[in-house]
């Protein structure tokens, strides 16, 4: 099979499983009404000017359709309170519990009939409208000066344009936890979080395919592609991160709780791109390349934009061992190198179909996807044909629960 009939099959299933631009716009409606509301005089946090912002795969353009019917989108949210507040004036309880009276006032406004729901590290809100979803805000302030002063440099040294390490460092944030030992006492030692560094970083990864997102905002009629939203941007990574989340969700349907963790799938393939054009390309580079970013040692997969932080922290955590975090992330990689070999290969429509929904519960059309590849019978539905053997498409892993050479 030829890589442009490849390129098109990842395609039609990594398009299946997207959302529709009119998701992120309701998305975004969201997150901007609640930014309206945090500015208003009458807000507890607006003497502290809030910042309200999306964090996450909505904000990274990369966000699947829920596995099952039943399943709510995540939108994770940001908010900051820029001025007035430190660490030497405010305990994590003192902040997370101002946001918290903010979002309590504008669940009550906008009618929304569950009660928030306090998490460890954010305030949810979920929504039930036709859009399920539930609405993760977490409560920060800036980190000091000084801090992500060393966090540029670190950043730096793992040879980042200085321009980037500093754009990113200067969005470091303070969020409270309150699995924290200091949470509720005046203390300098808060966790550290940057999603807004994180997403400045993963764009910088995308626009690697220059020419490509020229062409998507000369499409669009927009200046340059930064005037796009993100989600509209549909480059090759933002496919990629999405069909690989999606074929891990299908995978671990049963061990939710096990399964390889999106920040992770999405910083190892952020790294591992280098601009291919080509998502069949983009994707090979990809699978080939993730094992030789994790390192030996912690931190196994550090942070971007704060090396010091690692993404891989409960595989070795004791506490999490009964899940076998490791194991099953070297397990899903082999088994996603296998699947997508197979896919790329196969030239009976039928049987892509079948992959499609097995693999990635991506449901495709035998018809329309015989007309667009140009293989196989184009009029009337393919009836799937025998698996010849040796080939299958199993839901369950092919291969042992570590792959021979991993550690």
């Amino acid at each position: 099979m030829s890589d442009t009939t490849r390129s098109r099959i990842i395609e039609e299933i990594a398009g299946s499983i997207d959302i529709p631009d009119s998701a992120y716009e309701k998305a975004e409606s969201r997150y901007k009404d609640l930014g309206e509301w945090f500015g208003r005089k009458e807000a507890h946090c607006h003497h502290f000017d809030p910042h309200i912002y999306a964090q996450g795969s909505f904000r990274f353009g990369t966000v699947i359709c829920p596995v099952h019917p039943e399943g709510e989108y995540d939108l994770d949210m940001g908010c900051r309170l820029r001025v007035g507040v430190t660490k030497a004036t405010h305990t994590q309880q003192q902040l997370k519990e101002l946001v918290g009276a903010d979002l309590e006032d504008y669940r009550a406004a906008r009618g929304i009939k569950e009660e928030m729901e306090k998490k460890h590290r954010c305030w949810r809100l979920k929504y039930a409208d036709a859009l399920k979803f539930h609405m993760d805000t977490v409560p920060s302030i800036p980190e000091t000066a000084n801090r992500r002063l060393l966090i540029q440099e670190a950043i730096i040294r793992t040879g980042a344009p200085a321009v980037l390490a500093r754009l990113v460092a200067d969005t470091t944030g303070a969020i409270t936890d309150d699995r924290m030992w200091n949470y509720q006492i005046i203390d300098d030692t808060w966790r550290l979080s940057n999603s807004e560094g994180f997403a400045h970083w993963f764009e910088s990864r995308m626009k690697l395919a220059r020419v490509l997102l020229e062409n998507r905002a000369l499409e669009a009629k927009a200046a340059k592609v930064d005037d796009l939203p993100t989600y509209r941007w549909k480059s090759p990574l933002q496919r990629c991160v999405q069909i690989l989340k999606r074929h891990r969700d299908i995978m671990f349907d049963d061990d939710w709780e096990g399964r390889p963790a999106s920040i992770i799938i999405t910083t190892l393939a952020a790294r591992a791109y280098q601009g291919e054009a080509d998502i069949a390309e983009a994707l090979d580079r990809i699978l080939s390349t993730m094992r030789t970013l994790v390192n030996p040692t912690a931190p196994r997969v550090p942070n971007p934009v704060n090396p010091a932080e690692d993404f891989g922290d409960r595989w070795n955590d004791p506490a999490s061992r009964q899940h076998k975090h490791e194991e099953k992330f070297w397990r899903w990689l082999r088994q996603a190198q296998i699947d997508f070999q197979t896919v790329g290969k196969e030239r009976n429509v039928g049987l892509i179909v079948e992959a499609a929904r097995n693999k990635f519960g991506a449901t495709l059309s035998a018809k329309d996807l015989s007309a667009k590849l140009g293989i196989g019978p184009i009029g009337g539905l393919l009836k799937p044909a025998a698996v010849p053997a040796g080939l299958s498409f199993p839901n369950k892993p092919l291969v042992p629960e570590k792959p021979a050479g991993f550690a």
